[in-house]
C-alpha cells in the first residue's frame, strides 16, 4: 500500500493481498452505526463502536478518553486485527470518526493502517459492492504498543499554544465562543488557531482536498515545516482528522486527546473566546 494514509476505494478494491476493513460509522449524538453495519457494509468489513471500543467512559479526562490499553487490543483482536496486514478504517461522516482508529492503531503501534478517502458514500458511488448481515472475523494477534504517536496532554496543549501553533478543530462558531452545545464553557484554548475539519474536505463529496489546496488552508493559520504543531477539539475524536490531513500533507502533529471538555473539566484553565 501506498504511503499516504488516505486510499481510494478504487485502489481498496484492486488490493490483491490480504486487508483488514473496519467500519467505524458514528455520529455525535447519534445512535450506534451497528444497525447500518448490519443493513450492508464493505464486503469483509467489521464494526468497531467509538464509544465503547475506542474511547473509555467520560470523566475527568473528558467525554471521549483514550481507551485502556487491554480493552483497545482486546476489541482490535475480536475484529480481526493482526500485527503484519494492513489496515483499511472508513466511516460515513468524511472520515472524522475513522481518524480516530487510525490514531488508535497507528498510536499503539500498527504500522499500516489507511483512512478510505470519502467513506462508506464513496465506496457506494465508485465501486458499489455491498455485504449485508453481521460479521464473525477470525480472531487477531494486534498487540498494542502505545506510543507511536506524538501525544499532548492539557499542559503541553498550553505550552505548544504559546511555543508552536495549537489547531483546534471545532467549527468556528464553537472556537469563537460563540455557541457550545456540548461542553460547559464555550471558548478556545489561549493561542490556539482555528482549522475545522470541514476546511480539509472538497465541496461537495466529502473526500480530502489534495495536496495543492490543502497547503494553504495550514499555512494560512501558521504551520510550517519545523514547527511544532497540536491538535485539539471537543473530545479528542475529531482532532484526529486535522492529524490525518497533515500526515497527508507529511507533517506530524500532536494529538491533545482529553481537549477541550477535559480543558474546561477543572473550571480553573483559562478560556478564550472571539478570533
Amino acid at each position: 500500500m501506498p504511503h499516504s494514509p488516505l486510499i481510494t476505494p478504487s485502489r481498496l478494491a484492486a488490493l490483491d493481498a490480504p486487508v483488514v476493513l473496519l467500519d467505524v460509522r458514528w455520529q455525535l449524538g447519534g445512535p450506534p452505526g451497528d444497525d447500518e453495519f448490519v443493513r450492508g457494509h464493505i464486503p469483509g468489513a467489521s464494526y468497531v463502536d467509538l464509544e465503547t471500543d475506542l474511547a473509555d467512559p467520560p470523566g475527568v479526562r473528558g467525554r471521549h478518553p483514550l481507551p485502556e490499553v487491554g480493552r483497545f487490543e482486546a476489541a482490535m483482536r475480536r475484529c480481526g486485527v493482526r500485527s503484519e496486514i494492513p489496515v483499511v478504517v472508513y466511516d460515513a461522516v468524511a472520515g472524522t470518526s475513522a481518524a480516530r482508529c487510525w490514531w488508535l492503531l497507528r498510536y499503539h503501534g500498527h504500522r499500516e493502517v489507511k483512512v478510505l478517502d470519502g467513506g462508506w458514500q464513496a465506496w457506494l458511488a465508485d465501486v458499489g459492492e455491498v455485504e449485508e448481515g453481521p460479521t464473525e472475523p477470525a480472531p487477531g494477534d494486534f498487540t498494542a504498543r502505545p506510543g507511536g504517536m506524538p501525544m499532548l496532554d492539557a499542559e503541553g496543549a498550553a505550552r505548544v499554544a504559546r511555543e508552536g501553533i495549537l489547531v483546534d478543530a471545532r467549527a468556528p462558531e464553537r472556537f469563537r465562543g460563540e455557541v457550545e452545545p456540548i461542553d460547559p464553557v464555550a471558548g478556545h484554548i489561549p493561542g490556539a488557531v482555528n482549522v475545522p475539519t470541514a476546511a480539509n474536505l472538497e465541496e461537495p463529496g466529502g473526500r480530502f482536498r489534495d495536496a495543492a489546496s490543502l497547503t494553504p488552508v495550514y499555512e494560512l493559520a501558521g504551520v510550517r515545516p519545523g514547527r511544532e504543531v497540536g491538535v485539539y477539539c471537543g473530545s479528542g475524536v475529531t482532532a484526529t482528522h486535522d492529524v490525518l490531513a497533515l500526515e497527508a500533507l507529511g507533517l506530524e502533529a500532536a494529538l491533545y486527546p482529553g481537549s477541550w471538555s477535559e480543558w474546561v473539566h477543572t473550571g480553573t484553565r483559562p478560556v478564550a473566546t472571539g478570533h
